[in-house]
């Protein structure tokens, strides 16, 4: 039994002395950063005047940290009013600094009913819990085409299905 208890110390007393003081140096706490990377499809229900279905993907990626991490999405979907035959393109960013801060961004927007197009953006401000993403914006559409019926204030709710996760740490 002493014998053992005496090999497991020479054991830890051995490794511990292997390690150099440059090694121990490096690796500190509190500058160790974890890079995340998430993608996958969305699904979610913008409301405006009218209540439209969204569908697409998004691609996220986050720094985290022990104080104000920060996270950064890319996403492109589309949505379709089946009462008023108009299809929609979104191409859109947004980020938000922080655990429980709000989302910001902006999305470029294309608007057509097959016989007239629109092209915008919304600027737009949300929060997000987990999966899901609550967003409020306006569509800014250019003034000078025919009228398409569209959404122009909104409130859109996403919840993105993560497929993939890729994590990489820096010391």
């Amino acid at each position: 039994m002493v014998t053992k208890i005496i090999l497991v110390f020479s054991i830890f007393f051995v490794s511990f002395c292997s390690f150099s003081q440059d090694k121990l140096k490096k690796f500190n706490l509190f500058k160790t950063e974890i890079h995340v990377q998430k993608s996958g499809p969305y699904f979610g229900l913008q409301r405006g005047l009218y209540l439209v279905p969204e569908f697409g993907g998004e691609l996220q990626w986050k720094k985290i940290k022990l104080i104000k991490p920060i996270t950064n999405a890319v996403h492109m979907g589309f949505t379709y009013n089946f009462l008023r035959n108009v299809l929609g393109y979104d191409v859109g960013y947004w980020f938000k600094t922080g655990r429980l801060n709000l989302t910001y961004g902006a999305n470029l927007i294309y608007r057509t009913d097959f016989t007239y197009n629109k092209i915008g953006f919304a600027p737009v401000i949300g929060f997000k819990f987990t999966q899901f993403h609550l967003q409020t914006g306006y569509h800014f559409m250019a003034p000078y085409l025919p009228s398409i019926q569209t959404n122009t204030f909104f409130v859109s709710l996403r919840f993105v299905f993560i497929n993939n996760r890729k994590f990489d740490f820096n010391n």
